[in-house]
């Protein structure tokens, strides 16, 4: 067992130790789902090999880590509302499985969890702790809304939705990382190389979300693949298809005509917009995007003054997430 795997399994048990039966379960037997569906616990992952990268137990980091692994999933269980995802990990989404009603109250409920774990942080480190969750997840939220601004915006740029996404998804990699290196004791300067570290990564990482959305396997990606396309999204692939299809009035059109139709049959409308993007040659685009993020992040990783080895886990890790199936 690598020690990605240790930290994984430290993880899983600590979250199996969070009471969730409390009463009125219908409060709390979906909070049992969604931890019950598993998933790479990548976040809190983070935040304990950051903590072990300068030498300081790992279970110094474990109250954050099992708190950010909580608040990820609240945002998840609040994502899938706002986009009404049937699945999440091939299973259906709360507000699927139950209703909308308490799908909101008990991601309230898991937010809240997961600042009672934030509070079982070390005196000493609670503080900046504190700080710095606190900043991201209000940015996570600001994230979000742009997002859904998105939807009804005309004009988005591709800056724009880089924007979007930092917020929305890189910042909580970021920070899961920065909390471990504080809590490790780290300098002020390798602890903001492993911040950039981990904002890139989640740009790439989010980057190979919109790919696989495309042209993912359902089945191992664990959601419906083209929902993007169904629910017009404004992914990197949509923009840069718009972009390049100004050049093609003909393809522009089209595209234009599947983004606005008012009724459609959803196979037929992921079909023609993945042949559009196949015409356009998107995906090696978006492709090489994501690898430059992941090309940034691993030069961020580089320049953090210890041990070599100890950067293995996270190298490790970088990698694993460029490789999910496609």
């Amino acid at each position: 067992m690598n020690k990605l795997q240790v930290f994984q399994k430290m993880i899983d048990e600590g979250l199996k130790q969070i009471p969730l039966n409390g009463q009125p379960p219908e409060l709390y037997r979906p909070l049992q789902y969604v931890l019950g569906l598993g998933g790479k616990r990548m976040r809190p992952a983070l935040t304990l090999i950051a903590c072990d990268l300068f030498d300081a137990p790992p279970e110094d980091a474990l109250p954050a880590a099992l708190g950010i692994e909580l608040f990820h999933n609240f945002s998840l269980i609040h994502d899938d509302i706002m986009d009404k995802a049937p699945l999440r990990r091939n299973q259906p989404t709360i507000h699927e499985k139950w209703d909308g009603n308490i799908a909101i109250l008990s991601g309230d409920a898991m937010l809240i969890k997961a600042y009672q774990q934030i509070a079982e942080t070390r005196l000493e480190f609670l503080p900046v702790v504190l700080k710095i969750f606190n900043e991201t997840a209000l940015m996570v939220c600001e994230g979000q809304q742009l997002d859904m601004n998105f939807e009804k915006k005309e004009k988005v740029t591709i800056n724009d939705y880089i924007r979007m996404i930092e917020k929305k998804t890189a910042v909580l990699l970021a920070a899961s990382l920065q909390i471990g290196a504080i809590i490790g004791k780290a300098g002020a300067e390798d602890s903001g190389h492993l911040y950039e570290f981990g904002r890139n990564m989640g740009i790439a990482f989010q980057l190979q979300d919109d790919i696989l959305d495309v042209y993912g396997d359902a089945a191992q990606f664990g959601k419906r693949t083209g929902g993007d396309i169904i629910s017009n999204k404004k992914t990197f692939l949509l923009l840069k298809a718009m972009e390049l299809a100004e050049r093609m009035p003909y393809k522009k059109e089209e595209l234009l005509q599947w983004i606005h139709a008012p009724e459609f049959n959803p196979i037929e409308k992921v079909k023609a917009i993945t042949s559009i993007y196949d015409y356009l040659n998107i995906r090696p685009v978006a492709e090489e995007e994501c690898r430059q993020y992941y090309l940034k992040a691993i030069s961020e990783l580089d320049k953090i003054h210890t041990n070599s080895d100890k950067k293995s886990s996270l190298q490790a890790l970088a990698k694993s997430l460029m490789n999910r199936e496609m």
